[in-house]
């Protein structure tokens, strides 16, 4: 038996990027409207704020997911939780309480596709093996990974960088082969990729989206004296230090304006298109 499922790809939903099993749809123009949501459908698509799908093609393979993630499947896919026992469970339930992580990360297995839920956010495709060591991520961006890609729970580097450091006292880290996708406030176009040989990036916020396991991450002041900092009115800044790459926000993401609202608007304007109807 055999399954084919068709305009997946139109005038409307197109396959904009693609690595691996993975492949990233966004809807060009959002049809799905009525008459309370079309306006705001009509500017979030002139600004970019548009319908993504992760779309996975499985060929014997297996990908961990974001629980709840899953939209739907088709083919001989099988699900499993993803929990080997009572420990990994406690264990996973140790992990998500320091992070914004799910505790358990399903697992699909087989032949088939997998399309998981669409989200207003951009998708991030990583070949986590070209990051060497493994790529740290900011809390809430995993989406889904090959099975084959290990996540590990790393802490900060020092106190101060955990008190002070705005990128959270845990992070997940993902190592070995495979590709990751991740959920950005950004478009991967406008993100701009720092390579560190041997040396230091030194950021006043929390712009970076992710960067090298191995590298070093402290928070430090701007000059040798907080007389000179008062004075430089630069404070502390998120300091990296070391070799491998960081991948960083043009701009900080803020509350009152930029992606965090927009798809707080979108999310709304979805809601009211599911209680109203077309």
């Amino acid at each position: 038996m055999a399954i084919k499922v068709n305009n997946i790809n139109n005038e409307n939903r197109k396959i904009i990027n693609q690595l691996g099993a993975f492949s990233v749809v966004e809807y060009e123009k959002d049809s799905s409207v009525n008459l309370l949501n079309a306006q705001t459908e009509y500017f979030m698509g002139k600004m970019g704020v548009r319908r993504r799908q992760v779309l996975v093609n499985l060929n014997n393979s297996s990908v961990k997911v974001q629980a709840g993630a899953m939209q739907w499947m088709a083919g001989p896919v099988e699900a499993k939780s993803g929990v080997k026992g009572v420990g990994d469970l406690i264990a996973k339930k140790i992990k998500s309480s320091v992070t914004k992580e799910s505790t358990v990360k399903p697992v699909y297995s087989g032949n088939g596709l997998l399309m998981l839920e669409p989200t207003y956010k951009y998708i991030i495709l990583l070949d986590v093996a070209s990051w060497g060591a493994g790529v740290t991520i900011e809390d809430g961006m995993f989406l889904a990974c090959d099975n084959t890609v290990q996540e590990k729970i790393v802490a900060r580097s020092s106190l101060s960088s955990a008190m002070l450091g705005s990128e959270g006292i845990f992070n997940l880290s993902l190592r070995g082969s495979g590709v990751a996708a991740l959920e950005s406030n950004v478009p991967m176009e406008e993100l701009i990729e720092i390579e560190l040989d041997n040396d230091t990036l030194k950021v006043d916020g929390n712009l970076a989206v992710c960067w090298s396991s191995n590298l070093d991450f402290t928070v430090e002041r701007t000059t040798k004296t907080l007389t000179g900092s008062a004075i430089s009115g630069e404070g502390l800044v998120n300091v990296y230090r070391g070799t491998g790459k960081v991948l960083m926000c043009p701009v900080a993401p803020t509350d009152s304006f930029g992606a965090s609202t927009a798809t707080t608007a979108a999310k709304s304007a979805a809601k009211n298109s599911n209680t109203f109807g077309k």
